[in-house]
């Protein structure tokens, strides 16, 4: 668990852009180092905007030789996300795992799972084929689901600047703040967090522009219809 205390204290100290991570209100820490809880703030330009979901990340006994299992606490409208359990459907926490690949990675993937589904591996069959036969209504459906399930406003407070202090507890010396360790540079971690998780995705030319996807999709399926027309 000494790695996975590690992760922890880097994300309480900086999660990847848009998540956060959930911790207990009077000690700061997680409430367990085999259940991590965490926020992501849904994307601007999708329906998800504006609003905040809940999710946890389930440690194996053996991580990280094992991938964690994903699964979302606030419902969410989702082709990739099983609608009764909240699992998470994505190649990195199945084929594509290594034991190398860090949870803010984990939580940047899932976060841009939510930018750009991949219906193709579906859970919840019905947000699959809305995603790609009639993307507006599919729009319409996610963004109820997020109005009356996502918070408005996020369970997470603003942490305050790390403790001045060098002395810690033996909790805080697994898990807390070290003071030693210098802030990275927000802007070029987001940038390099991005250009892994377009590499470690359900498809190779997989990016984070809904639009640009969409309009992909969307001519190749006309494409189909138009040459099952001509037959």
């Amino acid at each position: 668990m000494a790695r996975v205390a590690r992760e922890v204290r880097d994300l309480i100290k900086e999660a990847p852009e848009g998540t956060k991570l959930v911790v207990d209100s009077e000690s700061g820490l997680p409430a367990s180092l085999g259940e991590i809880n965490a926020e992501i703030e849904g994307p601007v330009g999708t329906p998800y905007a504006s609003k905040y979901f809940q999710l946890k990340l389930v440690l194996p006994a053996d991580f990280p030789n094992s991938p964690p299992r994903g699964f979302f606490l606030t419902k969410i409208y989702h082709p990739n996300v099983d609608e009764s359990t909240g699992a998470i459907c994505v190649n990195t926490l199945k084929k594509d795992w290594s034991p190398s690949v860090r949870l803010g990675h984990v939580l940047s993937v899932i976060r841009c799972l939510m930018i750009v589904p991949f219906p193709e591996s579906s859970l919840n069959d019905e947000a699959g084929k809305l995603f790609m036969e009639s993307y507006d209504e599919y729009v319409k459906r996610a963004k109820l689901m997020a109005n009356i399930h996502g918070q408005i406003n996020s369970c997470v407070p603003d942490r305050l600047s790390p403790p001045s202090s060098p002395v810690k507890n033996s909790k805080e010396n697994d898990i807390g703040y070290d003071i030693k360790l210098g802030r990275r540079d927000t802007k070029s971690a987001s940038i390099s967090s991005s250009s892994a998780v377009l590499k470690q995705s359900n498809s190779s030319d997989r990016n984070c522009d809904v639009k640009k996807v969409t309009t992909q999709r969307t001519k190749s399926l006309n494409s189909k219809i138009g040459m099952e027309k001509k037959k």
